[in-house]
């Protein structure tokens, strides 16, 4: 069993290590997307930077990565094992988040980790909801009651999702992957430097 969970943690973290972000910007505008904004190469800051299609695709990408990895230890390497393989499923998707957040040939400078999650639990469906509950929570605390910036609506959102999982998701396994990549996520934002604006919290349909 732990030559498996070493496998799967390093595939994953070699489909993590793909930064679409990073290679959008230097193939298509000729820049490291790193250079600029926040000085990570995931899919907000490449919004910011870029404009909103290079937003959504790097999105995209960011998010099949993780799919393609889960599936195929669930299709391929694995399958049939049961509990066993949704324990690999689960270190797989924790792998691609920890590679898209420390890419090692990118001196460990990557993304944020939020594209990637939500491509992890894609890959975990039918187990649905960590995802629900992910988007669920970032459209609330985007659309309904507005945390800005992104920094902490960001951490709020992966708190309280972690929180929501603990109590609704019955698989003891994919709760405990869940806690992790949210340990994960939250750890890179804490030691990021960018420069944080003002906290505020306010009804989207007030100005």
């Amino acid at each position: 069993m732990a030559i498996k969970v070493i496998i799967c943690l390093v595939l994953g973290y070699i489909f993590g290590c793909f930064q679409t972000g990073y290679f959008y910007g230097k193939l298509f505008k000729g820049i490291d997307v790193r250079n600029y904004g926040s000085g990570n190469a995931g899919t907000t800051n490449t919004l910011r930077t870029l404009g909103k299609p290079a937003g959504y695709i790097v999105f995209l990408g960011d998010a099949l990565k993780a799919v393609f990895a889960v599936w195929i230890v669930r299709y391929l390497l694995f399958p049939g094992l049961g509990d066993v393989t949704k324990i690999l499923e689960t270190v797989t998707a924790l792998g691609v988040v920890i590679g898209h957040n420390y890419p090692f040939y990118m001196h460990f400078k990557g993304g944020k980790g939020i594209a990637a999650t939500f491509g992890c639990f894609l890959g975990l469906l039918p187990h649905w909801i960590p995802l629900c509950v992910l988007a669920g929570i970032f459209i609330f605390f985007s659309c309904v009651v507005k945390i800005n910036p992104n920094y902490y609506r960001t951490v709020a959102t992966y708190i309280l999702a972690a929180i929501c999982t603990v109590w609704l998701e019955p698989n003891r396994y994919i709760v405990f992957g869940f806690l992790l990549i949210a340990a994960s996520v939250l750890a890179k934002l804490f030691m990021s430097a960018e420069e944080k604006e003002h906290f505020e919290v306010k009804l989207a349909w007030k100005h």
